[in-house]
């Protein structure tokens, strides 16, 4: 299997996360939930990883960057900051969903994964997936493609599944009571060291999909969205 070091960013919601992964070890990770822009945090943040594991940027193989959907302030930020590493050290790029980093967070749980980023207007970006057994290893699987859809209609997709389903993400707290109203499939919420983002599941699948060859340059990378802000919408 072919050896990455792999450096994780994501900035597409209230945390902040910066990562390294090597062969598929977690060398360091820093987190930070607190009331600060990401603009004051990410970079402080890659430098104090940096110099804690005496990591040279140049020896990366690539950078892992939380493509979206999120908050667009946040994804603007940790877009610009892998652009701006890919094109210094001429590194490509993994373009990782934000959902997808975060059902990563519960690799190999037999449940569905559904995680839930607050969209406002009581609507959710939001997916389904399940992990399959690969060998020696996990693929994640969507069941419920990613859109911004409403809570209670998401909620409706999964029980038509009838499956058990994990929770996760800054909607959890958000539309808790609409959760337990409406759910009818068994369901549990993910606890607090695995319910919000990650970037070390943002460089562990990067790594995944590295291997697959899913990078992109620098140049060529752009945040995926799904919708406009609000400002376009109103405009």
């Amino acid at each position: 299997m072919l050896i990455v070091k792999i450096l994780g960013l994501d900035s597409s919601g209230l945390v902040a996360g910066v990562a390294v992964v090597e062969d598929d070890v977690l060398l360091a990770e820093y987190t930070t939930n607190y009331k600060k822009t990401h603009s004051q945090t990410l970079l402080p943040m890659l430098d104090e990883l940096r110099r804690m594991i005496e990591l040279e940027l140049d020896t990366l193989d690539a950078v892992a960057v939380s493509s979206g959907p999120g908050s667009f302030t946040g994804l603007r930020i940790g877009s610009a900051t892998a652009k701006g590493l890919g094109l210094a050290l001429g590194k490509p790029l993994v373009e990782v969903p934000t959902l997808e980093g975060l059902a990563w967070n519960l690799c190999g749980t037999d449940r569905l994964v559904c995680p839930l980023m607050d969209a406002r207007r009581n609507q959710v970006y939001t997916a389904a997936y399940e992990f399959e057994r690969r060998g020696e290893s996990f693929a994640l699987l969507p069941v419920i493609g990613q859109a911004p859809i409403d809570i209670v209609e998401m909620l409706e997709k999964l029980n038509a599944l009838s499956r058990e389903v994990i929770f996760l993400g800054d909607g959890v707290p958000v539309y808790q009571s609409l959760i337990r109203e409406h759910c009818r499939a068994p369901y549990a919420f993910a606890p607090a060291g695995n319910s919000r983002q990650r970037a070390a599941s943002v460089a562990s699948l990067g790594a995944v999909y590295m291997r697959q060859g899913k990078t992109v340059s620098a140049a060529e990378h752009q945040p995926e969205y799904l919708r406009k802000s609000q400002a376009e919408q109103e405009r």
